[in-house]
């Protein structure tokens, strides 16, 4: 890591300059000494903190995170929503139903109704009227995992990140009743209908030239990880594209194509629009690829350097794939820029609205079958997540977490090790920025180090 400036994930589509550019650590240490942080979550942060200090973690003790029957299942609907979209879901709420109550009954919810999430609402008031509170989760009160069915305007990241600190969250939203329909079909067909993907991951990573966060990215994220892969899962084929090859034909290959995998990796920048473009919706959050030139291109980009979600084949098959993609964007966009900085008085709007990116929801819903899931960044990824100054490569929640997903844990289980990173983090900086506040001489790098790293892991959000 550069010991002067931050290098971030990101690159603005129309114009071929960073989102973000390169920041100096005493910049990056006065926007986290002028943030805002929210006590009451702050506090539950805190608290988990401690309790995984003393070794809990996720649910109760004595509950087994693969058991359905045991961790219990949940979703939750927006208070506005659309009747058909139930509907359309109905077979994979059948299925859950089922696996969730398979030895008492008690153990599926639906969140509908009187008792769908209401607007505005924050995770603690929302967990008040279910008659839970601060903890582990007990699926006696609340279902350990959690599906919420609307966009970011229906239920907010915000409530998203909030509750993902305590439970197992992902989140669908799709435009149609008809995708909706296709998600649940697909994952109820890829889980009972006999599908045996071959244990094949494969880890996919740009290094553009002149371009130092992707090759940061390549050399100490995705290589490791491959390499790691290999060793750890003895059973798994393990493909590693290298960066030369990172194109995005070869893209293509593996999102839909002959080679798609089970486990896909990606390491990438991803596209950024301004606010309102017309493009925004559709692109933002795509994979940039080795097609790129990088930073020497100062240009508007064209769509031959970016896989999007238009670019997934009307026949490409996807069924029971897994896509991890650390990418700006990658899983969506809020409203507001989460960055704020430092004695700003409102928070930048950086789309019309939040959204759910196109690539993730076009994956998830295809009409040949689609992926399970997809881990991405709601916001910007910043080199934090897997690179500390002084200290190195950080790479064990990564390594946590597709141990997990190989070893056949559900998706949010697997992403327990980045909520705990959050918890943490969240914790050393709280404390931090109040020392600070009465006095102790602040480190710039610890604070960036801290303030980057926290927002980073908050940010990776389930899709599915």
């Amino acid at each position: 890591m550069d010991q002067e400036l931050l290098v971030f994930n990101g690159i603005d589509a129309t114009t071929g300059a960073y989102l973000q550019s390169p920041m100096s650590v005493s910049d990056a240490s006065l926007l986290a000494r002028g943030e805002a942080l929210d006590p009451a979550h702050g506090s539950e942060l805190k608290a988990r903190h401690e309790r995984e200090s003393q070794g809990h973690y996720g649910t109760i003790e004595g509950v087994d995170p693969k058991d359905l029957a045991q961790t219990g299942w949940g979703v939750i609907f927006a208070a506005n929503h659309d009747p058909a979209i139930r509907e359309a879901l109905a077979p994979l709420l059948d299925l859950r139903r089922a696996q969730a109550s398979a030895k008492n009954g008690r153990y599926y919810r639906e969140y509908i109704g009187a008792a769908a999430y209401r607007p505005d609402e924050s995770k603690t008031a929302f967990l008040r009227r279910q008659g839970a509170g601060p903890g582990p989760a007990d699926p006696d009160k609340v279902p350990y995992y959690l599906l919420l069915v609307g966009d970011p305007q229906a239920i907010p990241y915000r409530f998203q990140y909030q509750l993902d600190v305590q439970y197992a969250v992902g989140r669908i939203a799709f435009d149609t009743p008809e995708e909706y329909a296709q998600y649940a079909r697909s994952v109820v067909q890829a889980e009972t209908g006999g599908l045996a993907l071959a244990r094949r991951a494969a880890f996919f990573g740009v290094a553009n030239p002149d371009d130092a966060a992707t090759n940061m990215s390549a050399v100490d994220l995705v290589a490791p990880l491959a390499d790691f892969a290999a060793k750890d899962q003895p059973g798994w084929k393990i493909d590693t594209i290298a960066p030369e090859e990172a194109v995005k034909t070869r893209l293509a290959s593996l999102l839909g194509g002959a080679d798609t995998p089970a486990l896909l990796f990606t390491a990438s920048h991803g596209m950024g629009y301004p606010n309102g473009h017309q493009l925004q919706l559709a692109a933002q959050g795509a994979l940039l690829c080795q097609d790129w030139p990088g930073p020497s291109w100062k240009q508007a980009l064209s769509p031959d350097f970016y896989f999007s979600g238009d670019d997934v084949a009307s026949d490409a098959r996807m069924l029971g794939l897994i896509g991890l993609h650390f990418a700006c964007y990658g899983a969506g966009t809020p409203q507001y820029d989460d960055y704020a900085p430092a004695g700003a008085t409102e928070r930048k709007a950086i789309a019309p609205r939040g959204f759910v990116a196109r690539l993730p929801q076009r994956m998830l819903a295809h009409p040949r079958g689609g992926a399970l899931a997809v881990i991405g960044h709601v916001e910007r990824a910043w080199g934090y997540s897997f690179k500390w100054a002084g200290a190195g490569r950080q790479l064990q929640t990564f390594q946590s977490t597709l141990k997990r997903l190989m070893e056949g844990h559900p998706v949010g289980s697997a992403l327990e090790y980045f909520n705990g990173r959050y918890a943490e983090l969240s914790s050393d900086l709280s404390s931090e920025l109040e020392e600070i506040k009465y006095g102790k001489i602040p480190n710039d790098y610890e604070v960036a180090g801290m303030w980057t790293a926290n927002n980073d892991a908050r940010s990776y959000s389930v899709i599915g």
